[in-house]
């Protein structure tokens, strides 16, 4: 029996892990794991409805590590996870993404000679300054199996000198999760509940420091923002911690709040609560184009059709530019008017679905991990 722990620990995670748990499952006879949730994320508005919506089964272990700075929550998850890991003895620990807890965990089960399977190698954005980028560079270095979601990631692992037999390129599990749940969420009335048109809004999200920590920069964005809403509305789903620096700004006043009441909306630049996934699937499917600086939606928006614009100088998913409909454009308010404007005036725009984002890697992912289940040290 091959004894494997799936770590969790942001939002992100959870949508990437559910199709490996799900497959799993399929080889119960074969495979027995536990899912470690960090804690990372942990408040509920922000983290259990992700479980509910995806079918996630309660974690086996909550690490309850909680916030901080990136060292104070690295090292918590360290310590925390050392435990489980001398308690529970696995063959292998999983890591998804590229947040402190992947890297943390990593470490850890390294030190104590364990495997690591790395879902989303390879990844890079080649800006050291992100913490994501410190994240994968040390995960990878690392781990023993480096699961990639295409090509280039391939490519840039070669370039560094990762060995061909330890690269499995399978696909994307983000994409397999939104697969699955696809059909459920077309079938919501999300957008009709917050008085918007099919195809008639732009959805938004930001949460990252270089856009929400500086003043100028913060509100340079929300003004230009404010200005196009009076065209079309926006739907601004806001991170806890973006609204937190809007408010410590000064800068509510650029924004309405949304309701449910299913009053239409023609135009406006309106602000709600974090959404649990199916809702936010549905609003983004039906969207005219997404807004963000986020790195999943750079797939998800690719998969769906959407035009995708991403408020970032970089990405370390290239592979949604050179195939799919994302475009990068930093944080720049004009650069990104000009190409909220170009889309909105070009409705032929197309894109196409790379290579193996059908739905597929978790068992891709989970086939591999039997076939090396004697280099795993099992049978």
């Amino acid at each position: 029996m091959l004894k494997v722990i799936n770590v969790v620990g942001a939002r992100p995670n959870f949508m990437k892990i559910a199709p490996l748990i799900r497959a799993m499952d399929e080889h119960a006879e074969e495979i027995d794991h536990l899912l470690v949730h960090t804690g990372q994320h942990y408040d509920d508005k922000m983290s259990k409805f992700f479980f509910d919506d995806l079918g996630l089964p309660k974690p086996d272990i909550d690490l309850e590590v909680g916030s901080g700075s990136h060292a104070r929550q690295t090292a918590g998850v360290m310590v925390a996870f050392e435990k489980v890991l001398l308690r529970e003895r696995p063959h292998l620990v999983v890591v998804v993404g590229d947040v402190n807890s992947t890297m943390a965990c990593t470490i850890t089960a390294k030190k104590l000679g364990i495997k690591v399977a790395h879902v989303e190698a390879g990844l890079r954005s080649r800006d050291i300054t992100m913490p994501e980028e410190i994240n994968r560079l040390c995960t990878d270095v690392l781990a023993d199996y480096l699961f990639t979601t295409d090509y280039i990631a391939d490519r840039n692992l070669h370039r560094e000198g990762v060995p061909n037999d330890k690269i499995f390129f399978v696909g994307n599990v983000m994409i397999d999760t939104l697969l699955a749940h696809k059909k459920r969420a077309s079938q919501l009335d999300t957008y009709r509940r917050f008085g918007l048109g099919k195809h008639g809004y732009i959805v938004m999200t930001m949460h990252r420091p270089a856009n929400v920590d500086n003043r100028d920069i913060l509100s340079g964005i929300l003004k230009s923002l404010k200005k196009i809403s009076a065209d079309i509305p926006i739907l601004f789903p806001c991170h806890p911690r973006t609204l937190k620096m809007i408010r410590t700004f000064g800068l509510e006043k650029l924004l309405q709040p949304a309701t449910e009441k299913g009053e239409k909306l023609l135009s406006g630049f309106f602000v709600t609560e974090p959404l649990g996934y199916l809702d936010f699937l549905n609003l983004n499917m039906n969207s005219r184009l997404v807004l963000t600086d986020s790195g999943g939606l750079q797939e998800e928006t690719t998969v769906l059709g959407v035009p995708c614009i991403t408020m970032r100088p970089n990405t370390e998913r290239p592979i949604t530019e050179e195939l799919g409909t994302n475009h990068v454009v930093g944080n720049d308010p004009l650069a990104v008017e000009k190409k909220i404007h170009a889309i909105l005036t070009n409705r032929n725009e197309q894109g196409k679905i790379p290579p193996r984002w059908d739905g597929k890697a978790g068992q891709r992912i989970v086939q591999v991990l039997l076939n090396q289940k004697q280099a795993l040290g099992t049978r």
